[in-house]
């Protein structure tokens, strides 16, 4: 207090630093964050450790990319997996191309795998809204059905679906393959995670100019959610496409074939055809390959900025 009566505030550099020793109280204590330090000796060394798994990785897929292009002499030959002493060669690959209707079946393939991956995403998206920004009784224990789902293998419903399937008349169709594997809990709760981490105040003020729950779910959330949606869609187009038993179980005409179904399919009276059989392996995964090249940096996006990446 001065002789005027009024109080005397305190410089600016101090009410600074007393801000900073707070924080530095507040802070907690005994964290440490997952590095390996700033130094060039250590980012050698991470780089290095990254090297070897990246080899460890892609060694195998280097290998069946090789025993595709190799005789079938060649491929059984454990002496000169390296370097085939009659070369590299396409027969494998025309081999499986004439034996079998690729085209067909990567139509199929494409056509059942871009349906299930846009079922999936709308519905799942709708569900995770309904479980993230609206109340109605029951929320918690279904929610708590939803991710009791996650648990049931796949295989476990495989009798359920086809009896399912058998008394609406639908086997043998596409709707057959397409609508069990639509069910897709765990991508609702990813979404679900990503509409919680979204401010609500965007919700009010959508709300304000009179928005409705589809207002606020078509125009607001998911644009904001795009990164999450592509990775989910990515993930969910890969399964559908590399997806083999429910195909198989549900279907029994050749013109429904799915390529991982088809490719089973061509077989050669001399036993396993290893070169065959990865250059069939081959082309099953080359459209996923190229799915993901072009869309990767959708994935890494969603991982960096919803909380999968430990953030």
């Amino acid at each position: 207090m001065t002789s005027t009566g009024l109080p005397v505030r305190p410089a600016p550099q101090v009410t600074g630093q007393v801000r900073e020793l707070t924080a530095r109280r507040r802070a907690p204590r005994g964290r440490k964050h997952l590095s390996l330090g700033e130094g060039r000796t250590s980012r050698l060394l991470a780089l290095a450790a990254l090297t070897v798994m990246a080899v460890v990785w892609l060694l195998p897929m280097a290998w069946a990319l090789l025993t595709a292009f190799k005789t079938e002499q060649d491929a059984s030959d454990p002496d000169h997996w390296f370097r085939p002493p009659n070369g590299l060669t396409f027969d494998g690959f025309s081999t499986v191309w004439k034996r079998g209707d690729l085209p067909l079946w990567m139509l199929n393939s494409s056509l059942i795998s871009a349906a299930v991956t846009v079922i999936t995403v709308l519905v799942s998206a709708m569900a995770g809204y309904a479980f993230s920004r609206t109340h109605f009784a029951g929320r918690r224990r279904l929610f708590a059905l939803t991710m009791a789902a996650v648990l049931v293998p796949p295989q476990l419903l495989i009798v359920p679906w086809f009896q399912q399937m058998l008394s609406l008349h639908l086997l043998d169709t596409y709707a057959a393959v397409i609508l069990p594997q639509t069910v897709a809990p765990v991508m609702v709760f990813i979404l679900k995670k990503r509409f919680d981490s979204l401010p609500k105040e965007l919700e009010e003020a959508a709300r304000i100019d009179g928005a409705g729950h589809w207002r606020v779910f078509w125009s607001v959330l998911l644009p904001l959610s795009r990164p999450m949606l592509a990775a989910v869609a990515i993930f969910v187009f890969i399964g559908a496409w590399n997806n083999f038993l429910w195909p198989f179980v549900s279907t029994s005409d050749p013109a429904l074939m799915t390529l991982p179904v088809g490719i089973t399919s061509v077989k050669d009276a001399y036993g396993i055809q290893y070169a065959q059989s990865m250059a069939s392996a081959v082309l099953a995964a080359l459209p996923l390959v190229v799915v993901f090249m072009f869309f990767q940096r959708h994935i890494v996006k969603s991982v960096a900025t919803t909380g999968l990446g430990g953030q």
